[in-house]
């Protein structure tokens, strides 16, 4: 089953430059339905509003991380279920561990590329299937 390019997708991260690169990733990819928050509240505020596919996160934001957005999601019953995928420049295994404990489907180090990009979608959806 191919993964749904017409779902709607959050992208969060407090430098628009990342939002610019992972939106046009996302386009190249063949996404249409791509919304922008710069921070863990703003990205909240906008799911309890509208239902994500699919939303992709930068770690480390002011007032409200990644991170910390990640476990609000995970602990709203209505948002719960929401593909997360987090995006930082932490490549240390132990944030790796930290971000999947907290529910991340799958984690990607920076730099973001179109390959990786579209590996961890693909892979994430592919995990999903029914058996």
């Amino acid at each position: 089953m191919a993964v749904d390019r017409n779902m709607k997708v959050l992208v969060v991260d407090d430098y628009q430059t990342m939002v610019q690169i992972i939106r046009n990733l996302l386009r190249q990819l063949g996404f249409v339905s791509i919304d922008e928050a710069n921070d863990g509240s703003a990205a909240l505020d906008m799911m309890r509003q509208k239902d994500y596919g699919l939303v992709i996160s930068d770690w480390h934001m002011a007032p409200m991380s990644g991170y910390e957005l990640l476990r609000e999601v995970r602990s709203d019953d209505h948002l719960a279920h929401t593909p997360f995928i987090m995006v930082t420049a932490e490549a240390r295994v132990e944030k790796v561990i930290e971000a999947k404990k907290a529910g991340a489907n799958t984690y990607i180090v920076k730099p973001v590329n179109a390959a990786t990009l579209k590996s961890k979608i693909d892979d994430m959806f592919a995990d999903q299937l029914p058996d």
